[in-house]
């Protein structure tokens, strides 16, 4: 399968786009990666107002992101024939035309600004995209960080659509939760789900053409935040949370049928 993969630059894209070159059936053309200029650590450290909770909060995801990927991005060689642009361009019409040259079967997206060329249209039902939190419940920013503020660690996760115009809002393929252990905290887990999410976004990639389309999950008060809501507060509470037991509770006390819908897709092939 050839793709071409729309991406960011910080260490977990990087590790995103050397573990997908190394699958055998897929063949990456070229990667676009987004600069970091409008990253978490540059938004938070740049505005004065960020209080010492998030900065720490911001350094602790940032060291994890080392710990966690830094080995092997180390050792992979990229092969993805990587273009880093700047945040945004990737809408740009020169970068568009080099893309539609390049005649990818599909395209894979994970971490990009939102996407309003051409691409929508010419690669309709063949771009994907990757949601870092459980659509429709939780959409816009830091979705993977609000249920762990709002006390729902079942509800961090990740989504695999169709893109579209929307935020967060094509048809869902697929979507999975994380595995959560004694002693996780929240850098932990987001990270030990974005390599889960990257080995099941080359199941999803090699198994394209068997798809099945799936039951929609429905959230009639779905969550929708953007970056100015996570503040010295809502960091406040996160870090109160697992303080207070909630990582235990909810290991102690899983019953997975009561938790909402998450869409599995029958036509996954594993391996």
């Amino acid at each position: 399968m050839k793709v071409i993969i729309l991406t960011g630059d910080e260490i977990r894209h990087q590790y995103f786009r050397k573990k997908l070159t190394l699958h055998p059936e897929i063949k990456v053309l070229a990667s676009y990666c987004e600069g970091t200029e409008k990253s978490l650590e540059n938004i938070t450290f740049q505005n004065q107002d960020s209080s010492e909770l998030e900065r720490q909060h911001v350094n602790a995801r940032t060291q994890s992101e080392h710990d966690f990927f830094n080995f092997a991005n180390s050792f992979i060689e990229d092969t993805t024939e990587p273009v880093t642009i700047k945040k945004n361009d990737i809408n740009n019409d020169k970068i568009v035309s080099e893309i539609e040259s390049n005649n990818p079967d599909l395209l894979v997206c994970y971490g990009s600004s939102l996407i309003k060329s051409t691409l929508l249209t010419t690669y309709k039902d063949r771009f994907l995209n990757v949601h870092l939190g459980l659509s429709p419940y939780y959409r816009g920013s830091g979705t993977n960080v609000w249920p762990l503020i709002n006390w729902e660690p079942y509800m961090v996760g990740a989504t695999y659509m169709h893109i579209d115009a929307g935020i967060d809002t094509g048809e869902i393929i697929h979507q999975i939760r994380p595995d959560i252990f004694v002693g996780d905290n929240p850098h932990t887990i987001g990270n030990r789900l974005i390599k889960k999410m990257t080995e099941v976004y080359c199941e999803i990639i090699c198994s394209f053409r068997n798809l099945t389309k799936e039951t929609q999950p429905i959230a009639d008060e779905g969550h929708f935040y953007l970056e100015k809501d996570f503040d010295t507060k809502a960091c406040e509470r996160l870090y109160d949370n697992f303080s207070k037991g909630m990582i235990d509770q909810y290991l102690t006390n899983t019953n997975e049928d009561s938790f909402p819908y998450i869409v599995t897709n029958k036509g996954l092939r594993k391996g």
